[in-house]
């Protein structure tokens, strides 16, 4: 008895000794977590989507209170939050939120079922980064889109869908939040954040096929051919030609749509920009009017000659000289 009296005694001074020891340690070397990264992270939305480039809400929260000690949250933006969020944010911190650029998921592709055939049926699981990974796709292009919807499961905010008739994937604008996640799940990458634009619009070169003309168009009748009519058309060097394809800058693109109108393909494409007006026809230049022909008028009837005849005067005859009075 004596025995387990004294092993319970000991044990129980051992452990108040360790946890003393442990106590001491973690004062010693305590890691102070600053109390704004709290503070902000209960204003994020929570989406843990990696948008901002950082591991989670958490993450996004830290590094915002480190850019604090610099005095600006330049580069820092939660894109699910948006605007509305990021100044909440610079509230806490004591910061002016600087108005970031409003960014959306575009699909570079116009590789539909009509320009770009079926050559092959693929039978295997319905994933794109297995598909491009063993089968290269069911169709010639090994650049475009496989439609097998990874993008689609990667979107956790129901932004993007699949096309059943064109075979592509459609972005919604308004729900989308420019997350990158639909970006990352795509293996051949033709899904691209874009500046939103001025209401909505934006030229984009809807093709990533890098094989030559001829070879791109055999693939897919909507491919660029690398012609480079678009960087000539181009006024403001917006445009550049790299590896047989175009590519517009959308911070130098001033939307005049004139490359639209120089590409043979029809791969440029302006997206929500209002219907053309259809171009008035212009009638044909008349010639130089002819002088009207005088009006021909009846000649007068010749008249007839007029007679003129004079009378002869006769005269007297002379009285006779032989002639008695």
């Amino acid at each position: 008895m004596n025995v387990i009296l004294v092993a319970v005694i000991a044990l129980g001074v051992l452990g108040l000794v360790l946890a003393a020891v442990l106590f001491l340690i973690a004062k010693k070397f305590a890691v102070e977590e600053d109390p704004r990264i709290t503070q902000v992270a209960e204003v994020l939305p929570q989406a843990n989507c990696g948008g901002c480039g950082f591991p989670g809400c958490s993450g996004f929260a830290e590094a915002c209170v480190k850019a604090a000690g610099t005095g600006s949250l330049e580069g820092k933006l939660c894109p699910v939050g948006g605007q509305e969020v990021m100044e909440k944010v610079a509230g806490i911190l004591g910061l002016t939120a600087e108005a970031g650029e409003q960014k959306v998921a575009v699909v570079r592709c116009n590789g539909t079922c009509a320009n770009r055939p079926r050559t092959v049926q693929y039978d295997g699981v319905r994933s794109c980064r297995i598909a491009h990974n063993t089968a290269g796709g069911e169709t010639g292009c090994f650049y475009g889109c496989l439609g097998c919807g990874d993008c689609v499961a990667a979107c956790t905010f129901g932004a993007i869908h699949m096309n059943p008739e064109t075979g592509l994937p459609e972005v919604d604008e308004t729900k989308c939040t420019a997350c990158g996640a639909c970006a990352k799940a795509c293996p051949r990458n033709i899904i691209e954040l874009r500046p939103m634009g001025k209401k909505g619009r934006r030229m984009v070169v809807r093709c990533v096929n890098k094989e030559k003309g001829p070879v791109a168009k055999k693939a897919c009748a909507a491919a660029c051919i690398g012609c480079g009519k678009c960087v000539k058309t181009c006024e403001f060097e917006a445009i550049t030609l790299e590896n047989n394809l175009a590519y517009i800058d959308p911070a130098k693109c001033r939307l005049c749509r004139k490359c639209e109108e120089a590409c043979p393909q029809g791969s440029i494409v302006a997206m929500n920009f209002p219907p053309r007006k259809p171009k008035a026809e212009v009638p044909p230049t008349p010639k130089a009017a002819e002088a009207p022909a005088a009006p021909q008028t009846e000649a007068a009837p010749q008249a007839e000659p007029v007679k003129i005849i004079i009378p002869t005067v006769e005269t007297a005859p002379k009285a006779s000289e032989n002639q008695s009075v």
